[in-house]
C-alpha cells in the first residue's frame, strides 16, 4: 500500500543523467507572499510564462517554509505522509524537521492526542487536519464486508465503545479471530486487519500510539454529503488540497493524482473524470517544453526565488520528491526508493534520502544508526 513501504507518486520515466555512487563516511493551504516571493525576483517574473527554472524554485519555495509550530505547520502542509521505516527516523518526521521549529523525532506520534490531526487515508496513509478528513467521510469502501465480516465489526465495535481506547491485542485475546492471509501474501491476524478496515470506512479513530501501535477508539459518527451538489464540491476540494499539496504538477500527475483519490473517496470514484476536468478548468496552467503544467490559480511560480544554498536531506515520500515523474523533469535523473528491492538490485540504497542543495537535486544519502553512530553513504549523479 502507498505510505506503508510502497514506492509513491507517479511512475518515473528515463533520465537523462546516470546516478554515480560515491561514498562518505562518517489552510488549509494558504501561500504567504513573504519570505521568498518578491524580493530578489528573477527577470522571468516580468514573463507571463514561467520557465522550468521558475517551476523548480516555486516547488521547493511553497513547501520549504520558513519553520512554523507543529500544529501550524500541520495546517499549512495539509497532509504528512506516514512510513514506519526508521532510515534513521520515519519518513514523517523527516518530512517535518524541514518545516517545524526545534522538531524531534516521535514529537508528531508524542504530540498527537492533544492536536485536532488525524491518522487517515488521503494520497496515502498520513497524518491530516480533521476539516479535511471530514471530507472523505463517511467512506464507503469499495469491496463491502461479508455479513460474517459485518458482524464481526458491529461486536468489535461495541467492545471498543464499552472499553475506550483498545490495543489490537486486547481485541485479539477477547474475540480470537485467528488469522488470514493479508495483502502482501503472509498471515496476519484477523483482527488487526478488520481493525484496519473499521478505521478506514471510519467507525474507528486512532486514540494514540503504544510503541509505534495503534491503539484505537470508536469515531464520533458522520454527517452525509447532503446532495450530489455537495458530493462534487468535496471531490473538488479534495483535489484542489492534493494540488497545493504538490503543485506545481505536470498534466499527467495531477491526472494520477486525482485518480489517487479513489482511496480517499471511494464513493465518489466515479466521479473523477469530472473532477480532473473542472480541475484544469480552475487550475493556473502553462505549457513548458511541451509539458503542460498547473498549479493553484492566484500563484505566481515566477515570483519564486532561490531562499538558502543550504544541504537538504528529504525524505523518499517528502511533497518535494513525491512526484517521480516531475522529479525527473526537474533535475534530470530517476529517483527510485528501493526499500523492498532486493538488496542486489538496488542502485541506490535501502532508504535513499535526495540530497537537495538550493533548488538542485545533486544526488542522495543512505543513513544507517550503528552502536550510536550514524554513518552516511552518499551518492553524486554526473556533473554534480
Amino acid at each position: 500500500m502507498e505510505g506503508l513501504g510502497a514506492p509513491a507518486g507517479p511512475p518515473r520515466g528515463r533520465a537523462s543523467q546516470t546516478p554515480e555512487r560515491v561514498s562518505s563516511a562518517n489552510r488549509t493551504h494558504p501561500l504567504p507572499r513573504e519570505g521568498g516571493w518578491g524580493e530578489g525576483t528573477p527577470v522571468s517574473a516580468l514573463s507571463k510564462t514561467p520557465n522550468l527554472d521558475d517551476l523548480r524554485r516555486y516547488a521547493i519555495a511553497r513547501s520549504l517554509f520558513a519553520p512554523l509550530g507543529l500544529s501550524a505547520a500541520l495546517n499549512r502542509l495539509g497532509f504528512v505522509q506516514a512510513d514506519p521505516i526508521r532510515a534513521p527516523a520515519r519518513a514523517q518526521d523527516l518530512i517535518l524537521r524541514h518545516r517545524v521549529k526545534g522538531y524531534a523525532a516521535g514529537e508528531l506520534e508524542g504530540r498527537y492526542p492533544r492536536l485536532a490531526v488525524e491518522e487517515d487515508f488521503f494520497i496515502n496513509y498520513g497524518f491530516l487536519p480533521r476539516e479535511i478528513q471530514a471530507l472523505m467521510h463517511p467512506r464507503v469502501a469499495l469491496n463491502p464486508w461479508t455479513p460474517a465480516q459485518g458482524k464481526r465489526a458491529r461486536e468489535v465495535l461495541a467492545f471498543v465503545r464499552e472499553r475506550g481506547p483498545t490495543h489490537p491485542r486486547d481485541v485479539d485475546a477477547h474475540f480470537q479471530h485467528g488469522e488470514v492471509r493479508n495483502w502482501f501474501g503472509g498471515k496476519s491476524k484477523a483482527s488487526t486487519l478488520l481493525l484496519d478496515g473499521m478505521h478506514y470506512r471510519g467507525l474507528l479513530r486512532v486514540a494514540r500510539r503504544d510503541a509505534g501501535t495503534r491503539v484505537y477508539q470508536a469515531a464520533p459518527p458522520w454527517p452525509q454529503a447532503a446532495d450530489p451538489a455537495e458530493q462534487q464540491a468535496r471531490l473538488d476540494r479534495l483535489v484542489d488540497l492534493a494540488v497545493a499539496h504538490y503543485a506545481p504538477l505536470p498534466a499527467a500527475s495531477l491526472a494520477q493524482l486525482v485518480g489517487m483519490l479513489r482511496g480517499a473517496a471511494p464513493q465518489w470514484a466515479d466521479d473523477r473524470r469530472r473532477a480532473l476536468t473542472a480541475a484544469k478548468a480552475r487550475l493556473a496552467q502553462a505549457r513548458i517544453d511541451g509539458v503542460d503544467w498547473f498549479w493553484p490559480a492566484g500563484e505566481r511560480p515566477q515570483r519564486a526565488v532561490e531562499q538558502t544554498s543550504a544541504l537538504r536531506l528529504l525524505a523518499p515520500f517528502d511533497p518535494v520528491v513525491w512526484d517521480r515523474r516531475r522529479f525527473e523533469l526537474f533535475w534530470g535523473w530517476a529517483y527510485r526508493f528501493e526499500a523492498y528491492t532486493p538488496a542486489a538490485k538496488r542502485q541506490l540504497g535501502y532508504y535513499a534520502l535526495p540530497l537537495l542543495v538550493g533548488s538542485r537535486v545533486l544526488g542522495w544519502a543512505t543513513l544507517t544508526l550503528a552502536e550510536g553512530q550514524l554513518r552516511c553513504e552518499a551518492g553524486l549523479v554526473n556533473g554534480a
